[in-house]
């Protein structure tokens, strides 16, 4: 089996970190470092990387003023719990982006909202 491990770049990776699991619902875990966390499915799946802008020397993880952060990047997470995801994600944004609505692209419930750093993020109903 061959995963992928998507990275993003942080202003703060304790509360993004917190705020990834509280809208996916997932354990509330700190991340391991002050710069780098991971947020896990329940079999300890890694659905996301959180890492802290400027650290590392990672050429596209340098600076938030070279690019709009989320520019050309969509997370689409596909959740199991969609009836509960939903009210999590209110209680984390003031509007979504998009209101929960049938995607004629793939015929299941979806909505969108922007994570604290810009990031547009769309979850979308297994079924």
């Amino acid at each position: 089996m061959k995963r992928t491990w998507t990275i993003i770049a942080v202003g703060d990776v304790a509360a993004s970190c917190e705020w990834y699991q509280s809208l996916l619902g997932t354990a509330k875990t700190p991340p391991a470092h002050d710069d780098f966390g991971q947020i896990l499915d329940t079999d300890g799946t890694v659905l996301l990387c959180l890492h802290a802008w400027g650290e590392h020397e990672h050429p596209p993880l340098a600076s938030p003023d070279r690019a709009e952060p989320g520019n050309g990047l969509l997370l689409f997470f596909r959740v199991d719990d969609f009836d509960r995801a939903l009210p999590r994600a209110r209680e984390l944004v003031g509007r979504l982006e998009e209101e929960p609505h049938r995607s004629p692209n793939t015929g299941t419930m979806e909505f969108s909202l922007r994570d604290p750093d810009g990031y547009y993020v769309t979850i979308s109903s297994l079924s």
